[in-house]
């Protein structure tokens, strides 16, 4: 597993270089980073996208990373110097498919090495399709792909053919024009622009879904296409040879059937002249082979790069039901009558859910939990409180809080909620059809069916004395059971001697005006609480139902509510958002809070630990929201002790410890997390300046990452931005980047006030007299500490700032420190210091502050001894560089003439030469006519 210590946004995409070590991971946060396969360790991260990454290329050599995000932006990358080359602007939506491609001309040399930079494709879905001349910085064409978004994009091995796939089940191909991007764009005689990528045809697909991935094989003929939820429909690219006999085929069924006679079949091949050759097209170029079938929703799949065996390939999917499928894709059989079929070969299927986990539930003494997960998601209150008619089936699953395992999986219909019973070997399951289902721990069987209500069971909740289980439904029907023993039926065991099973006994009904969302019996056993559809909580004395208080001020309905251990609170929570706490004893509303950014959907006290007798109850409890967010929450200051974000996806369920350790929530995302309870004490006025800061720094960098706010000088800056530039700088800041300017800042403060000590004592000692017998001033603690002089401590901390986050850094100096940076600038440069960082920072700073060094007559004092002394290490470098390269060529030299004096000596076996050549003129070239 790759992860990074505090990174928590979700991956949105993935790719691997050519650099076979290294992978490109997109996150959620607009970060991307590089990852090293053998050190499990991220090499790079890159900080310039604004919302998800949503596609990443790498070009031919690994040198270059594109991406492409949910902000329109595309971001060329250098790899090797790990800094945004430029940003790419053109796009009205989200980016979803991008390719380099590299320029082949029929009249460049085929030894020649060529260093243009390429172009690149592009597709998203504002509909259009983009070519990008990357050494112009420049859209080049602009075409309407599809009539709906572009989902998909891809170039075969050979880079002749784009393939794009639209929202309405479209597979378009097109043809690149390689001649007309080496010679650039050219006006033909009638004025128009030549185009560079011409559209060829459409290739009919099985179904007319959506096209959400297409993939290229990247050295075998085949092409796989996802426009099927649960399928990937696989093309064969056929050889030039299978198309030709199948053209002459079809010219000889159209002779025979305007001669009306048939004749020899050999005779017939025979007959056809060469000239009557047919153009070859997409269409006859493409054939459909297969297609392979899932068992769940692809959401991605990718080739193997090598085949395995007798020409077999291999296909990875990954499903949204969290299992990873390879699937074997068999080579061509000879024989018609052989039909190829794909068989699933390899399967990781992880003991978790496969839908959005709805409910949880702890035994008593927190050793097993139980979680349902039902495949079905309710993304509205509209939607919680309607019942679907949609059967689905769902699983409940028993999980091991000690090993985290799970050891029990049992087919469960459509769970809502569930609790355990008594003795914690049964437990309860409410379901949306109305039942309640009663399932057997330990022989994972399903026990009773209970046709409770006549429609969904939103909540139940069993009393403390544990005798009775009360049920609330969206029939309107609070019902109210008592929980019985009857004799197991288990033959193996004797009748006296088998477990009891537990059974619910109905023995009366209240009927409410509107649909109960949620029940729950006090603590203490007197009170009742019922949360109704319109958005009031209503209290009743459980024993004889009457009613005791009302308590309204929601405006939407309450999802959720719990009962302190002492009776005196209920805390509820509602979808608007809110959390009300009311005392019982009244029905006062104590303090509204705003908890989540979206609606509530649990809330549960905390409870204390049973074993522990000195223990108050407590008013602390917790909540989960729709935000993706768990709060921790005190109830007697009603204010917010902890935020815990981990989660991708709404939370819909929450569980607490009996014991007070621990807390479970489970999520849309299909995970299920556990959060531990610490010794460590937690000081609330730490935690708030913590966040304080966190939204301070969030305050600055957005500000910095204003698009109409000056950057370094801001003249270029706002000029680009104003005038709709396609092409400008890469630069996010971050509190990574914030951080690091500090801390360039502090450096230089502090060297500045040595060498300004240093200065002032040189000076007095100069004037004689009493000045000249003064002590030296102390050294700085922390030059003394590092042992190392002013100018060399400032550029030790700019080597400790990431190559990454540097030139965001450098933007957050004040110009009165780019001048005092500009003279140790001139000190390393005279001495040589990491000439590679040195110039960076020099170019970048005259690049970003040119306008005001210009205008500053102290920087000339900087700039002319800076630019003799860069000039001077740079030609010493120069020099070294090509005595290297001088060196290496000649190397070179000698080994190719060895290796072509060893290829003479040898004896050519003829044979093997023959079939080496037939078999490089099986794979050529052949020409597209659209």
């Amino acid at each position: 597993m790759w992860h990074e210590s505090g990174h928590r946004a979700e991956v949105t995409c993935i790719t691997r270089s050519p650099q076979q070590d290294t992978f490109a991971v997109g996150y959620a946060d607009g970060s991307i980073r590089l990852w090293s396969a053998s050190t499990s360790s991220v090499m790079a991260t890159f900080n310039g996208h604004k919302k998800a990454v949503t596609s990443l290329a790498f070009d031919k050599e690994g040198t270059r990373l594109a991406s492409g995000s949910q902000d329109t932006d595309i971001i060329v990358w250098d790899v090797v110097a790990e800094a945004g080359l430029f940003r790419l602007r053109g796009h009205r939506d989200q980016v979803t498919g991008i390719h380099f491609v590299e320029v082949v001309s029929s009249s460049a040399p085929s030894t020649s090495t060529g260093t243009a930079p390429g172009f690149l494709v592009t597709g998203a879905k504002d509909t259009f399709m983009k070519l990008w001349d990357l050494s112009t910085q420049h859209c080049v064409q602009t075409l309407v792909a599809h009539r709906a978004e572009v989902w998909t994009l891809d170039i075969d091995p050979q880079q002749e053919l784009v393939f794009t796939g639209s929202g309405e089940g479209d597979m378009k191909a097109w043809r690149l024009d390689h001649e007309a991007m080496s010679a650039g764009l050219k006006e033909s005689e009638s004025g128009e622009v030549q185009k560079l990528i011409h559209s060829v045809t459409n290739l009919p697909l099985s179904s007319r879904h959506r096209v959400s991935q297409i993939s290229f094989h990247p050295t075998q003929p085949y092409l796989a296409v996802q426009s099927h939820e649960r399928s990937v429909e696989i093309f064969r690219i056929r050889t030039e040879e299978e198309i030709r006999k199948k053209q002459a085929r079809r010219r000889r069924r159209a002779k025979e059937k305007e001669q009306g006679k048939s004749k020899d079949a050999s005779k017939q091949d025979q007959d056809i002249e060469p000239a009557q050759e047919e153009d070859i097209g997409v269409a006859d170029l493409f054939t459909p082979y297969l297609v392979a079938r899932a068992s769940g929703k692809v959401r991605s799949f990718d080739f193997s790069e090598e085949p395995t065996g007798k020409g077999t390939v291999q296909l990875f999917m990954a499903l949204s039901t969290n299992a990873l499928e390879v699937y074997s894709i068999p080579a061509p059989a000879k024989s018609k009558e052989d039909t190829a079929e794909a068989a699933r070969i390899l399967a990781v299927d992880l003991p978790g859910h496969r839908a959005d986990v709805r409910t949880l539930c702890l035994s008593s003494d927190d050793m097993l939990l139980a979680s349902a997960s039902n495949g079905t998601h309710l993304s509205h209150v509209t939607l919680l409180i309607r019942v679907l008619t949609s059967f689905v089936l769902g699983s409940l699953k028993i999980w091991n809080m000690k090993s985290f395992t799970c050891i029990r999986t049992i087919e469960c219909t459509t769970p809502i909620c569930s609790t355990f019973l008594p003795g914690d070997r049964q437990i309860a399951v409410g379901t949306k059809s109305g039942e309640i289902l009663i399932y057997d721990v330990a022989s994972s069987s399903l026990v009773e069916t209970i046709s409770a209500h006549t429609s969904t069971v939103w909540s139940m909740h069993i009393r403390a004395d544990e005798q009775a289980l009360v049920s609330g439904s969206a029939d309107k029907d609070i019902k109210f059971w008592e929980i019985e023993y009857k004799k197991s039926t288990d033959k193996d065991s004797p009748s006296q001697q088998g477990p009891r099973i537990l059974t619910l006994c109905h023995v009366r009904t209240l009927k409410m005006t509107d649909d109960v969302l949620s029940v729950r019996y006090s603590p203490n056993g007197k009170l009742l609480a019922v949360a109704l559809l319109d958005s009031t909580v209503k209290v009743f004395y459980q024993d004889t139902l009457k009613f005791f208080l009302s308590l309204y001020g929601h405006k939407l309905p309450v999802l959720s509510m719990d009962i302190s251990a002492d009776s005196k609170l209920i805390v509820t929570c509602s979808a608007d958002k809110n959390v009300k706490i009311w005392g019982l004893d009244f029905g006062d509303c104590h303090r509204s809070i705003f908890a989540h950014d979206d609606s509530v959907m649990q809330v549960a006290f905390e409870k204390t630990d049973s074993r522990d007798f000195n223990a108050k109850p407590s008013h602390y409890f917790w909540t989960v929201g729709k935000d993706k967010m768990l709060k921790y929450w005190d109830g007697d200051r009603f204010e917010n002790i902890q935020k815990l974000d981990g989660h991708h996806g709404e939370i819909w369920a929450l569980a607490v410890s009996n014991h007070g350790k621990f807390v479970v929530t489970g999520s849309h995302d299909k995970s299920i997390r556990i959060w531990e309870k610490l010794d460590e004490p937690l000081f609330l006025e730490e935690e708030r300046e913590k966040e304080l800061e966190r939204l301070y720094e969030t305050g600055i960098a957005d500000t910095y990452n204003r698009e109409d706010a000056p950057m370094g000088s801001g003249v270029e800056g706002v000029a680009a931005e104003a005038s709709g530039a396609e092409a400008t700088g890469v630069s996010k800041q971050t509190t990574e980047t914030l951080m690091a300017g500090e801390r360039i800042i502090e450096a230089i403060d502090l060297a500045d006030e040595e060498l300004n000590a240093l200065r002032e004592y040189e000076e007095a000692k100069a004037t004689g007299g009493l000045s000249a017998q003064i002590a030296p001033p102390p050294r700085n603690p922390v030059l003394a500490a590092y042992e190392k002089e002013p100018e060399e401590y400032v550029l030790m901390v700019i080597e400790r700032v990431s190559s990454t986050a540097l030139y965001d850094a450098l933007l957050v100096l004040p110009f009165g420190k780019v001048v005092s940076l500009m003279r140790f600038l001139s000190y390393w440069a005279e001495r040589s210091w990491n000439l590679i960082l040195t110039s960076r920072i020099i170019f970048f700073l005259l690049k970003t502050h040119h306008h005001q060094i210009v205008a500053n007559r102290v920087m000339r004092s900087a700039l002319i001894p800076l630019r003799k002394h860069l000039r001077d290490s740079l030609r010493a470098q120069k020099d070294t560089l090509s005595y290297n390269l001088a060196a290496l060529r000649y190397i070179k030299r000698q080994s190719d003439a060895q290796r072509t004096a060893e290829f003479f000596e040898e004896e050519l076996d003829e044979d093997a030469m023959k079939a080496r050549i037939a078999d490089s003129k099986k794979r050529k070239r052949v020409s597209i006519k659209a």
